[in-house]
């Protein structure tokens, strides 16, 4: 246990004045002089400010369905400003997207009713979301179903040139383009993995034309390799956690996928943001802690460059995004989509190298 903090030299807490001129710096500077998790929320968002100050390759996760409630709005302006360089998503997140570029209705809803009568009534709830059944979702189903009719068959794919492929094509075609931030990751070539595709709408609808022998050859294993080299070739990388589950692992893993199995001595992420409301005692990894995660070699320090905020993340995210916009100045786009081949090979000629040379050996960075 580190003994830096068994002192009584912290800073005094305020006595907090808030006026109608508070900007969001201010909310955020207020928030870090507090305590419990209003300060983690505000330390949170300075160290995405750090992030960006030092130009650390930062990764998005987002786990459950944020884009029904009109998050992608924030997402695609972080993706503008050069603030979110990749993105690990659910597929829900990528499904439910699409509704606000096609028009589709997603509508406020209410969480104490009857679903009986919302089933009779062709209505889906997300909590307090409702959405269409069939002017929204099936009207979506065939919107993926056509997208999808003649591409990607027979020939390995990942995940990321699933998302590439429906930003093109909304570009294109989508009644409101400016709605998706799937069009604006295409535009500025952020690549989009969705952790677990099959576990999604966006994969049963790949099923209608599976049943008429088209095959889909999700490359599974390039993806994850694509992933750790895109953390291979960063001076510093780091992570925005919306929520755990799949995308929290997945993009926590690279840090193990480059050591444990590929002996590269990385040491995990720089720097790690976790927003979360699941808790770490029940052994899931939606609730484990950032430290633990350094036994792992999934963060280079476990005392330092992490914060967890143990909140909704449709309360912390917006704040957050909307303190690193009020400072921070935007950065040059990145274009890891387009550059993917090439971290791929950059690791895979490592490897080789290494394995060629006989020095390959499992050790762990110090």
């Amino acid at each position: 246990m580190e003994h830096g903090h068994h002192h009584f030299h912290g800073k005094d807490i305020p006595h907090i004045k808030i006026n109608s001129k508070t900007s969001i710096e201010d909310l955020v500077d207020i928030f870090s002089s507090t305590g419990y998790n209003a300060r983690q929320l505000g330390d949170a968002a300075k160290l995405w400010a750090k992030m960006i100050e030092e130009d650390a390759v930062i990764c998005l996760t987002i786990a459950g369905a944020m884009t029904p409630v009109g998050f992608g709005g924030i997402i695609k302006t972080l993706i503008e400003k050069g603030f979110v360089d990749w993105i690990i998503a659910t597929g829900a997140n990528v499904y439910h997207e699409d509704h606000f570029a096609r028009g589709f209705p997603v509508k406020q809803g209410h969480f104490e009713v009857d679903d009986m009568v919302l089933y009779e009534k062709e209505i889906v709830r997300i909590r307090d979301v409702y959405i269409k059944f069939i002017e929204t979702l099936a009207a979506e189903d065939k919107v993926v179903q056509e997208m999808f009719r003649n591409k990607l068959i027979d020939k390995p794919f990942t995940t990321a040139e699933f998302c590439n492929i429906m930003g093109e094509i909304s570009a294109k075609h989508a009644k409101h383009p400016d709605k998706s931030f799937l069009v604006t990751a295409h535009k500025y070539d952020v690549p989009v993995y969705v952790s677990t595709l099959k576990d999604s709408s966006l994969a049963m609808n790949l099923g209608v034309h599976r049943l008429q022998n088209k095959v889909y050859n999700l490359d599974f294993v390039k993806e994850i390799l694509e992933q750790a080299a895109i953390v291979n070739s960063s001076k510093k990388s780091a992570i925005i956690e919306l929520g755990g589950g799949v995308p929290k692992n997945t993009a926590q893993q690279t840090g193990p996928m480059l050591d444990q199995i590929l002996g590269s001595e990385d040491g995990g992420q720089d720097y790690i943001i976790q927003i979360t409301d699941a808790r770490p005692d029940t052994g899931g990894l939606s609730g484990a802690t950032l430290q633990e995660g350094k036994s792992w070699g999934k963060v280079q320090d476990a005392h330092k460059g992490t914060v967890t905020v143990y909140t909704d993340s449709t309360i912390a995210f917006p704040i957050m995004a909307a303190y690193v916009l009020a400072t921070q100045k935007p950065r040059k786009p990145k274009r890891i989509y387009k550059n993917l081949d090439t971290y791929y090979s950059k690791l895979q000629k490592t490897y080789l190298d290494r394995i060629n040379k006989k020095q390959f050996k499992i050790k762990r960075k110090h």
